[in-house]
């Protein structure tokens, strides 16, 4: 699909690019916090309305450092290999409880076999499209902290080992061992995670407001999973059940609160990472352009019209199996 020219200036990686996307989420973050503690000298109301923005912006800031250990998943996010490995993996998936290599090593299988019943990732958008009521059903679950609770439950288990390790929403038992067994594994598998929360609700506790460790709680159970939803129903429900990576995989268009939320480092552009997953994030824009202009992709629709397509199975179709 691309002369030499185009395959290399698509492919080039930087480590400015990378430094500069894990800064500004952090910094992002850092400014959400400033905010949250500013907010709580308002009068109730105030203070309830901003700490809800505050725990908005950071569900997205979070899937924005989920997004970022994708990439170093990929090794695009780095030039250099041990940022790719070591840097993300700490300072992007450990304070949201991702295992880089762990999910390197189950995300290259879903590139593997999407669109196929082989699919790891299949369990995020099966059902689909399903009816507008079992949508918001959907929705409404991740808004209130239902799904986000199943989540922390699974995390605990999957790190005691008592589940297999994944990010999709199919699950399989272990073999079962006694408690010490388990307990141990969970320490072994856990500790990055604590490690790097003890360290932020350290930061926020010398800075004199500890008590907002729990706007990133909240984040972490209310908005995050609604946005990882969201991303994932975009990027392959109701694509065609096929091995073409152009039919089975769908680019986004997203607007300013978009990125913000649902769409970090370029995300949106999915079909363009399945066509050549050694594009970086950053590059991605330009892959689209040039895909575009060879007839290969059409405009893509925006989030809403996915959310449209995604909820508009006909009631009597109501029983049909729902998906994540």
């Amino acid at each position: 699909m691309l002369s030499k020219a185009e395959l290399q200036a698509v492919t080039e990686r930087s480590n400015l690019a990378g430094l500069w996307a894990v800064a500004s989420i952090w910094a992002t973050i850092v400014a959400v916090f400033a905010f949250s503690a500013w907010a709580m000298q308002l009068p109730p109301l105030w203070r309830t309305l901003c700490w809800l923005l505050a725990i908005v912006v950071l569900g997205g800031r979070q899937l924005a450092l989920a997004i970022a250990t994708h990439e170093g998943a990929h090794r695009t996010l780095f030039a250099t290999r041990q940022l790719n490995d070591h840097l993300t993996d700490w300072l992007c998936g450990r304070p949201i409880g991702l295992d880089l290599f762990k999910y390197r090593q189950h995300h290259f299988t879903h590139h593997t076999h999407t669109g196929t019943n082989d699919d790891i990732d299949l369990s995020l958008i099966q059902g689909l499209p399903t009816t507008r009521r079992s949508m918001v059903r959907k929705l409404t679950r991740d808004a209130f902290g239902v799904t986000g609770l199943k989540f922390l439950v699974g995390r605990f288990l999957m790190d005691a080992e008592y589940l297999k390790w994944t990010v999709a929403s199919h699950y399989e038992w272990l073999p079962r061992h006694n408690i010490g067994h388990h307990l141990l594994r969970f320490i072994q598998n856990a500790y990055p995670t604590l490690l790097t929360n003890i360290a932020l609700f350290a930061a926020l506790y010398t800075a004199g407001h500890g008590e907002l460790y729990w706007v990133w709680v909240l984040a972490y159970l209310s908005p995050y999973p609604l946005f990882i939803r969201i991303r994932a129903m975009a990027e392959h429900a109701a694509t065609e059940r096929t091995t073409d990576m152009l039919k089975n995989t769908r680019t986004t268009r997203a607007g300013f609160l978009a990125r913000a939320l649902v769409a970090p480092l370029n995300v949106n552009y999915h079909i363009e990472h399945h066509a050549m997953a050694s594009v970086p994030w950053q590059k991605l824009p330009a892959l689209h352009r040039i895909l575009r202009h060879k007839g290969l992709v059409d405009s893509p629709p925006s989030y809403l019209d996915v959310l449209k397509l995604v909820s508009s199975a006909p009631a009597k179709n109501a029983d049909q199996p729902e998906g994540a």
